[in-house]
């Protein structure tokens, strides 16, 4: 071998050592120095609960008054009516749970809000101890169960003069 020469596969492997020692500076320089999230910094999820919106008429076509009892006045005290309307109440803003079948035991289908309208598709039915009926949200087909009467409050549309 003469003098001030190199063998080419020590020029090859020094290659590969510098590259390879150029690679891993730039993997760690890449998590080492970029910009990291502290624990005062983490992101927490925020929602907010959107309310359903509720029908409150036409205007200037229908207006909200009470009406008198269709049914039987001992089984429904409250005078609702199949085909009639009534809107949530007395839940102190918790809402009302709408439930599958009469019955505090059957499985919840959603949860209506204080103050939304429904319509009254079936019931009366006595079970637990409440009186329920089958309503049904007038925008929204998909939105019906089961609800307890004492929960519920006529709302009877008639046409204004």
């Amino acid at each position: 071998m003469q003098a001030g020469k190199t063998p080419l596969g020590i020029l090859i492997a020094i290659g590969i050592g510098l590259g390879a020692l150029g690679f891993i500076t730039l993997v760690a320089a890449f998590i080492f120095l970029r910009p990291g999230v502290s624990a005062a910094e983490e992101v927490t999820a925020v929602y907010t609960l959107i309310p359903a919106p509720t029908f409150t008429g036409l205007p200037g076509v229908l207006q909200a008054s009470t009406s008198t009892p269709t049914t039987d006045p001992l089984l429904n005290p409250t005078g609702i009516r199949v085909g009639g309307y009534v809107q949530v109440f007395g839940t102190g803003g918790e809402g009302l749970r709408l439930r599958a079948k009469p019955g505090t035991s059957s499985p919840v289908m959603f949860l209506a809000m204080e103050e939304e309208v429904f319509q009254v598709l079936d019931g009366p039915i006595p079970a637990d101890n409440y009186v329920w009926w089958f309503l049904q949200a007038p925008y929204d087909k998909n939105r019906n169960g089961w609800a307890a009467a004492d929960f519920l409050k006529i709302v009877e549309l008639t046409p204004q003069p």
